[in-house]
């Protein structure tokens, strides 16, 4: 028996638990993607363009919500 070194509890087997293990792998994935997101978004490049692009989505949708409601 062991102290498995991610929940600290007792480890029937010398190794850490699975489920523990599984767990923080998922967790450094969703940080990694975290940490990348700006880089996918390209927000860090310029910040104003992100503005414009808001502007376009939402009258998009509202043109798509116009088109709806005559219908």
């Amino acid at each position: 028996m062991k102290i498995c070194n991610i929940c600290h509890k007792i480890s029937a087997t010398d190794q850490d638990h699975l489920d523990c293990i599984q767990k923080r792998s998922i967790e450094m994935e969703d940080m990694d993607f975290k940490n990348k997101l700006p880089e996918k978004l390209e927000l860090s490049n310029n910040p104003q363009d992100l503005a414009v692009g808001i502007k376009a989505i939402l009258e998009h949708l509202t043109k798509s919500k116009d088109k709806e409601n005559k219908l």
